[in-house]
């Protein structure tokens, strides 16, 4: 099933293992993250010491899971701030219509 999107292979190198990823779009992008894991886990690793690379790529995941739950809990916040002063502008709307 052709999507229409045309698909190229970007190689990069995560804690000294290649890998070859399909991607649509900039690879450069697909390229930093893959650097931002890279350097991720060789800090956990150097950090950790004397461990075997799975362990420094689950340490790595919870990493980032607590970063994007964060990441989450404050756009929650965010869009709660936004829908109080959405309710506000409203009654203000209102109250000036009035």
């Amino acid at each position: 099933m052709d999507s229409g999107v045309e698909r190229k292979t970007v190689r990069v190198t995560i804690y000294n293992q290649p890998y070859t990823l399909a991607v649509s779009g900039e690879s450069g992008e697909v390229e930093a993250l893959a650097h931002s894991v890279d350097q991720l886990m060789s800090d956990i690793a150097h950090q950790a010491g004397n461990v075997d690379g799975s362990s420094v790529a689950v340490l790595a995941c919870l990493h980032l899971a607590d970063r994007l739950r964060g990441v989450e809990q404050e756009l929650s916040d965010f869009r709660g701030q936004v829908g109080e002063k959405s309710r506000r502008f409203s009654l203000l709307l209102d109250q000036a219509i009035r």
